[in-house]
């Protein structure tokens, strides 16, 4: 039984990362159930650097 969970980051966020990550093709192919495990990881740890980066400058 697989439950939806809602998403943390915005989907103009996930996208913006996708394409600067190089999967944005698969996502437009596939959607997100479709890219890696890795890519899913590096995409978070994208996210997180900007978050930091984003909190030094405040």
């Amino acid at each position: 039984m697989s439950r939806r969970r809602r998403s943390m980051m915005s989907e103009e966020l996930k996208t913006e990362l996708a394409k600067e990550l190089g999967f944005y093709d698969t996502v437009q192919r596939e959607g997100w159930g479709g890219i890696r495990a890795k890519d899913a990881g590096n995409m978070v740890k994208r996210a997180i650097q900007l978050a930091e980066e984003a909190a030094r400058k405040s």
